[in-house]
C-alpha cells in the first residue's frame, strides 16, 4: 500500500497584504509539495467578514503568482459554514463544547484576580457548572453564550515536531479555547481543524507561535475522530538586535519588488534562513527543492537581514541567463548583450540606464581636449576586440604617463557623459568602435 501524497496548506487571513513571516510559510510549503511530489492548497481564512476584503484576496493570489507558487486548490471558510456546523453539532452531543455567558470584562476581572493571589490567569469552566435554570435565566436576561471546547486535562498532550522536536504541554495550564462567538460567528481553532480534515492535509507548517494552538487542536482532531496531520513550527524571524522587527510584520511583496529584488533571490533566501543549509546564489529553484530538509531547520529564532537578501539577489542577477529576464530588457538588448552588461547592475532596473549609455545619445563631458585627442587617435589605431578597453588604456598609459583616476576618468567622462558607473570594458564593448570615436570628437 502506497503512502498517502502529501498535501499542504497555506492559510492567510485576507485581512491585509501578506508580509515575509507569510511569505517564508508559503515557499517553505511549497518547496516541501514539490520534495515530495504533493499538492499545495490555498486557504483563505476569511470567518472575519468585518475585516476580510477581496483586495486582500487579489493580493495573495498575486504574491504567490509572482514567487511562481503553483496552487493546486482553494478554499474559503466563508464558503465552509454548513461543514462548520455539522463537527459542532457532534462536538456538543458528545459534550465536547459548553455554552458560557461571562462577558468580556469579568473575564478579564477573573484573570487579575487569579495573577494577584500567584495563580495562572487560565478560565476556571464556569461555564460548565451552570444548571439548566441558571442558563435560562442569564439567557432571559438577553446574554448570548460563546462556546469553549472542553480540554481533556488527564493526561499531557504530546507530538514530535519535524523541526521542534518531542513537545509535550500540561494541558490543565491552558484554558478551554473559545470557538464561536456570541454573534454565531467562528473563531480561527475549531474551523481550522474541520478544515485540515476535509482537506486531507497531511502536514501544516506555520510559526513557532502557533505550538500551543497545535497543542490544543490534537485533541479537537481526537474528538472528530480524525487522524492528524503531522506539524512542522518554523522558528521566527528576528532581526540583528534579536528582537522581532515590527517591521517585518509589514514588508510585504511590493516592498521586495521596490527594492529590485528578484523572486529568485526572495524564496532562496527564505528558503535556506533559519537552517543549517548555506544561503547562496542559485538560477534555478529546483536546487532549493532537492536539498529540503526538516532536519536541517533550526529550532532558534532566524536573522532576517534585508542587506544580505539584497547581496544575495545582486549575485543571483549576474547569473541569470538571458532568457530569464529577456521580457524585462530594454528593447534591442541581445543575449550577448546581456551576458556582458549583466555584470554591471545590483537590480534589473538599473539595466536601462546602462543601456542608454551603450545606445546613447548621451552628451560626453570633455574638459582636457588635448588628452582626448590623443586617446581618440589611439583608439582609432588598435584593432576592435573583447579587450580594447585594456589595450587602449595600458597605450595610453605609456604614452601619456598617466594612471588611475587622471587616466580613467576624462576617458569615463567623454564615453558615457557620467563620472560614476558600469565598469568600462564591457561597456565600451557594447558602445562599438563607431560610436565611441564618434563620442571622442573634440567640438570645434
Amino acid at each position: 500500500m502506497t503512502e498517502n501524497p502529501t498535501v499542504v496548506r497555506f492559510a492567510p487571513s485576507p485581512t491585509g497584504f501578506l508580509h515575509v513571516g507569510n511569505l517564508r510559510t508559503a515557499i517553505i510549503n511549497a518547496l516541501f509539495a514539490e520534495k515530495t511530489g504533493g499538492r499545495f492548497l490555498l486557504r483563505l481564512d476569511d470567518t472575519d467578514q468585518a475585516r476580510s476584503r477581496e483586495e486582500y484576496v487579489d493580493g495573495i493570489r498575486r504574491d504567490l503568482a509572482w514567487l511562481g507558487i503553483r496552487v493546486d486548490g482553494e478554499e474559503r471558510q466563508s464558503q465552509r459554514t454548513a461543514a462548520y456546523e455539522a463537527a459542532f453539532e457532534r462536538l456538543k452531543t458528545a459534550g465536547r463544547v459548553y455554552p458560557c455567558y461571562e462577558t468580556a470584562e469579568e473575564l478579564d476581572i477573573r484573570r487579575k484576580i487569579q495573577l494577584s493571589r500567584g495563580l495562572p490567569p487560565v478560565y476556571d469552566r464556569a461555564g460548565l457548572k451552570l444548571t439548566d435554570d441558571e442558563r435560562a435565566k442569564l439567557e432571559a436576561e438577553g446574554r448570548r453564550p460563546h462556546w469553549r471546547f472542553k480540554l481533556e486535562t488527564d493526561s499531557r498532550i504530546a507530538f514530535d515536531d519535524l523541526v521542534q522536536g518531542h513537545v509535550s504541554m500540561d494541558p490543565a495550564s491552558l484554558s478551554d479555547p473559545v470557538v464561536r462567538r456570541e454573534d454565531g460567528s467562528w473563531l480561527y481553532m475549531l474551523p481550522s481543524v474541520i478544515d485540515d480534515v476535509d482537506m486531507g492535509i497531511t502536514h501544516v507548517v506555520r510559526g513557532q507561535d502557533h505550538l500551543t494552538n497545535s497543542a490544543v487542536q490534537l485533541q479537537m482532531f481526537e474528538a472528530l475522530g480524525a487522524k492528524p496531520p503531522a506539524f512542522a513550527h518554523l522558528a521566527l524571524l528576528s532581526t540583528k538586535s534579536g528582537e522581532l522587527s515590527k517591521r517585518l510584520g509589514s514588508a510585504g511583496v511590493e516592498h521586495y519588488k521596490a527594492l529590485g529584488v528578484e523572486p529568485l533571490a526572495l524564496i532562496a533566501y527564505l528558503a535556506r534562513l533559519g537552517t543549517s543549509l548555506p544561503i547562496e546564489p542559485v538560477t534555478d529553484r529546483q536546487a532549493l527543492v532537492e536539498t529540503f530538509d526538516w532536519s536541517r531547520f533550526n529550532k532558534a529564532n532566524a536573522l532576517f537581514d534585508e542587506a544580505d537578501l539584497t547581496t544575495l539577489n545582486t549575485k543571483i542577477l549576474h547569473h541569470l541567463d538571458f532568457a530569464d529576464v529577456q521580457d524585462r530588457l530594454p528593447e534591442g538588448m541581445t543575449a550577448e548583450d546581456w551576458l556582458l552588461l549583466r555584470g554591471n547592475v545590483n537590480r534589473l532596473d538599473e539595466i536601462a540606464a546602462v543601456w542608454k549609455i551603450v545606445t546613447g545619445p548621451i552628451a560626453p563631458v570633455i574638459e582636457d581636449v588635448a588628452f582626448i585627442e590623443t586617446a581618440r587617435a589611439v583608439l582609432d589605431a588598435l584593432p576592435w576586440a573583447d579587450d580594447i578597453w585594456k589595450r587602449w588604456t595600458g597605450v595610453l598609459k605609456e604614452r601619456t604617463g598617466r594612471k588611475g583616476k587622471e587616466l580613467f576618468l576624462p576617458l569615463r567622462l567623454a564615453l558615457t557623459g557620467e563620472a560614476h558607473g558600469p565598469e568600462m570594458g564591457p561597456l565600451l564593448v557594447r558602445i562599438g568602435r563607431e560610436a565611441a570615436l564618434e563620442r571622442l570628437c573634440v567640438p570645434q
